[in-house]
């Protein structure tokens, strides 16, 4: 296996501080926690966040944590298909196939 560990997202919720992180906007909530494609126009969106100019970029292939606008903990984890870079640029295309995400069946595994 070559593709890195993607973490569960109950290790990520605690802590936060560990891992880099993008936000989507309030549309793109419902569709991420349905398990859908992550795109482009979610992110890039006034309600969306990026990397700023002072932050590194981020690169195709990095585990990523996603965050929602105006929630406090993350939806999903998983890795780039597209570098932040690519998507301020082109502001279209899939960022994320697929991914763990909030009421999943990883979620609703007992871990306890």
């Amino acid at each position: 296996m070559d593709d890195p560990l993607i973490p569960h997202l109950k290790l990520v919720h605690q802590f936060p501080e560990c891992w880099n992180t993008i936000g989507i906007d309030r549309g793109a909530i419902r569709f991420v926690l349905s398990g859908a494609t992550l795109m482009a126009p979610g992110l890039t969106s006034k309600g969306g966040s990026l990397p700023g100019e002072e932050d590194e970029e981020l690169e195709e292939g990095e585990v990523v944590v996603v965050t929602a606008e105006g929630k406090e903990e993350a939806c999903l984890v998983g890795m780039l298909r597209m570098g932040t870079e690519r998507m301020k640029k082109e502001r279209k295309g899939v960022v994320m196939d697929s991914g763990h995400y909030l009421g999943d069946g990883l979620w609703r595994l007992g871990l306890d």
